[in-house]
């Protein structure tokens, strides 16, 4: 005890030496494990399990081996690690997925794109290829530095001489500690001709050389959307690039067929087809049937079939978005490089792969000219001995030991004792003629490769050729086509552009179908015509309300909660007048309890317009429209409600807009200026506009006025409509109760709604049990504003749910129906009160 106290003991800071160890893991973990070299773009384990090949002799022209044989091999001399991680390594070299140029041949089950695992290293074998050959190349000339195994009983190489610039074909990836690499594989004739250019150019700049690297080129295919994160990476040595499936539509008779031809890189198939599915299963993204992966060993093919009312590019909008069918790839150009990481630019790595090639070939050139100096030196010496043959054979025989031999020919010949004992192993079938021509011609050759190589040293013009023409054999060796496409940033291509602009009819039910159709689909009819059926629905389901707009106008749905969402007309499924529709839940995020009450549409977001927002109660809100241009998924809150209180309907007020008419269920109406009702913020209450006479009655609707010629076309629920000029409508105060607006009896019903008259537009009456009508405006009877008006649509036992206008067609189709239709009757006086 009192010997291990008198040691010498050092007092240490335990932090200190705590960091000074994690320091020395963290650079172990790094230089020894996670990062590729600079200049082969090899890991320590890739580079162990090359070499051991190497030295087992497995190369691309010899049979297979046992992976076992192969790892225990770099397990037992030169990687002390799991047998598993090795395994791994040497798996990942041979998979066609993985890499870019594969540098291990192997034979049996080494795993799928599916994710499957290789099979057990017992039972699969491997080679090496013809492009790890380039790599191990020259590598017995001396050209690289060896350094002792672990257990300093053997040398393992420092570096790979790499004919190939490995790093940037096969790329690389691995996390070490504090700091990770993810270099993306690139296309072998790209990188070459970028390289010979630098080598004839050394001060090119970065734009020259990317005319020959158009960017990265995954083993798996699919398309780079945008260059300037290839360029950023290049540049700076990160950078970030989306990568998307490549896919193509394929169409039935009755719907589409989308057909995934590539996937992203590292992207694992088996679970991508797992989640399309259970995307369609809980409805996240609507309009699929069927998921199956057809893919074979020709390649891959995953089917995507869609329901005959789904748009295939909203669908392949869906999936790019909630599926890894589009992922992000983090570029980090980090390496190895004077046993410290450092992140390169595009243009550092090509210059060091360049100096390490130079330093290669010099070392090879020195080893070869040393060795045929050598030869020569031996040649020089046979030369002599047939030149004066007999009498060196007198002299050996003289000689009582070969020792006095070798002496005396150096003695008298002034012979080295290299040549002297080459003299002595020469055979006797040298003296024949043929072989002294053979070992004159042998030296004669040895000098011109003597003086080949001296060139090369002295001349670095000599050594870049050389450099070149090594490049360009490995290029037309190992040259293929380009696999990822690269394209414009998608977020710069509009889907507008490849949707037509056109008129549209969308319906929308009582139970949230919602369509759009064609209005060239609907044909005009004489007033009181019977119309055609423009959906079917569910029994317990009626159309609610209609509106018609161009494809590229946006739609903004408000809810009866005062909820605002938008969304494009074309992005809502197109389908025929009698289908069902598509459930607007699937378009846009309505909560349980929500019912959209309005739908409006725009062209844009200016801020001279805005939005009226009318309840129930008789409140109205007016609120810029530019506060409602970026609207999140979930929808914004457009109005502030009164408790009992909900959202009847909305209205965009343009600058030409002079005044607003809010009409009741009971058939009063309200008009006043719109400066009476100021812009306000989304969330504010809003204002009174009308107050009610009846307690049961409720606003049912409102519209906007530019001048007072206009006319106001009124409709009731038993498709009784009138028109009325908007002077017969006194302006009162806003918050006032109003006056009538149509006189309602037994026969007419309850008011539906008003909209304002337009020589340029249809009308559009749409029935309880899903009829529509389209009826010329002008064709219906003047009326003044106590009266009822007369029949617009015969609808029986049913009812009026709702009436819109309509662009009028530009060819007035062939009268099918109300031919024979009741006159119009007019059902009350004039002037009543």
């Amino acid at each position: 005890m009192s010997d291990l106290l008198n040691q010498d003991i050092q007092n240490v800071n335990i932090e200190d030496s705590i960091k000074e160890s994690y320091l020395d893991y963290s650079m172990s973990v790094i230089v020894g494990r996670a990062l590729p070299d600079a200049r082969d773009g090899l890991k320590p384990v890739h580079r162990r399990i090359l070499y051991a090949m190497y030295e087992l002799g497995v190369t691309s022209r010899v049979a297979y081996k046992k992976s076992a044989r192969i790892v225990g091999d770099v397990i037992g001399k030169y990687h002390p690690h799991g047998d598993t991680a090795v395994y791994d390594a040497l798996v990942r070299m041979a998979q066609d997925f993985s890499m870019r140029l594969e540098l291990v041949d192997g034979q049996g089950n080494f795993g799928s794109i599916d994710g499957d695992s290789a099979a057990a290293m017992r039972y699969t074998e491997a080679r090496m290829t013809q492009a790890a050959e380039e790599l191990l190349r020259d590598i017995d000339k001396d050209t690289v530095d060896f350094l002792p195994n672990y257990d300093d009983t053997l040398q393992e190489p420092d570096i790979l001489p790499s004919r190939l610039p490995n790093l940037l074909i096969n790329g690389s990836n691995g996390i070490a500690v504090g700091m990770a690499t993810n270099i993306p594989p690139h296309r072998v004739d790209e990188i070459i001709d970028a390289l010979v250019y630098l080598i004839d150019n050394p001060k090119a700049p970065l734009e020259e050389v990317l005319q020959f690297i158009e960017g990265p080129d995954f083993p798996t295919g699919g398309i780079i959307y945008g260059k300037s994160g290839i360029r950023e990476a290049y540049e700076g040595g990160r950078g970030r690039i989306k990568i998307r499936a490549k896919t193509h539509i394929e169409k039935t008779k009755t719907k589409d067929i989308i057909v995934i031809d590539e996937i992203p890189y590292q992207v694992n198939k088996a679970r991508l087809v797992e989640q399309i599915a259970e995307l369609a299963k809980d409805k996240v993204i609507e309009g699929i049937s069927e998921v199956r992966d057809e893919s074979d060993r020709d390649g891959i093919r995953v089917v995507v079939e869609l329901k005959r009312e789904a748009m295939s590019e909203i669908v392949l909008n869906h999936l790019f978005k909630s599926t890894p069918m589009e992922s992000t790839f983090g570029i980090i150009l980090l390496a190895i490089h004077n046993k410290e990481p450092k992140v390169f630019t595009l243009l550092e790595l090509l210059e060091l792969f360049i100096s390490h090639r130079k330093s290669v070939v010099i070392r090879r050139s020195i080893f070869e000219l040393e060795k045929a100096k050598a030869r020569a030196h031996i040649l020089e010496g046979l030369k002599v001995a047939l030149e004066n043959i007999d009498e060196i054979v007198a002299l050996i025989r003289a000689s009582s030991d070969p020792k006095v031999a070798k002496e005396s020919l150096v003695s008298k010949f002034n012979l080295s004792e290299i040549q002297a004992q080459a003299i002595l192993d020469m055979r006797l079938q040298r003296l024949t003629g043929l072989e002294r021509d053979k070992i004159e011609n042998e030296y004669q050759e040895l000098l011109k490769e003597i003086a080949r190589l001296s060139e090369i040293l002295k001349s670095e013009a000599k050594l870049n050729a050389i450099i070149k023409e090594e490049l360009s054999e490995s290029k037309e060796k190992f040259s293929t086509k380009r696999k990822t496409a690269i394209e414009e940033d998608y977020e710069n291509i509009d889907m507008e552009d490849l949707i037509p602009n056109e008129p549209v009819v969308v319906t929308m039910s009582h139970r949230g179908y919602v369509k759009r159709v064609p209005v060239r689909t609907y044909e005009k009819q004489n007033r009181g015509g019977k119309g055609k059926i423009s959906a079917n629905t569910h029994e317990d389901d009626f159309i609610e309300s209609f509106f018609v707009s161009d494809t590229h106008d946006t739609i903004m749905f408000i809810t009866n909660k005062g909820q605002l969402y938008w969304l494009k007309v074309y992005r809502i499924p197109e389908a025929s007048r009698t289908a069902i529709g598509k459930a607007v839940v699937n378009l846009i995020n309505l909560s349980s309890d929500e019912k959209i009450m309005a739908t409006i549409t725009t062209k844009d977001f200016n801020e001279d317009k805005s939005i009226a927002f009318f309840t129930k109660n008789g409140i109205i809100k007016r609120t810029n429209l530019s506060e409602f241009k970026n609207i999140r998924s979930v929808g914004v809150r457009a109005i502030n409600l009164d408790e009992n209180d909900e959202l009847v309907t909305a209205k965009i007020i343009y600058p030409s807009i002079k005044e607003i008419l809010v009409v009741t269920y009971e058939g009063m109406c309200v008009r006043f200026g719109v400066e009476n009702v100021r812009e306000i913020g989304r969330v504010a209450r809003g204002v009174t506009a009308i107050k009610f006479k009846m307690p049961n009655d409720y606003v049912i609707g409102a519209t906007a006025i530019i001048d007072e010629n206009e006319e106001i076309l009124s409709v009731s629920e038993k498709g009784i409509g009138k028109r009325t000029e908007v002077n017969e409508y006194r302006i009162t105060n806003r918050g006032g109760k109003g006056v009538i607006a149509m006189k309602l009896t037994g026969k007419t019903g309850k008011l539906v709604g008003v909209v304002n008259v337009d020589e340029k537009m249809d009308l559009m009456v749409l029935t309880s049990s899903g009829k529509m009508i389209r009826v010329d405006m002008q064709s219906i009877r003047k009326a003044g504003r106590a009266t009822s008006g007369v029949i617009i649509v015969n609808v029986d036992d049913d009812k009026v749910v709702s009436i819109a206008r309509c662009p009028k067609e530009e060819k007035e189709s062939e009268v099918r129906e109300g031919d024979e239709g009741e006159e119009a009757k007019l059902l009350g006086g004039d002037n009543l009160e």
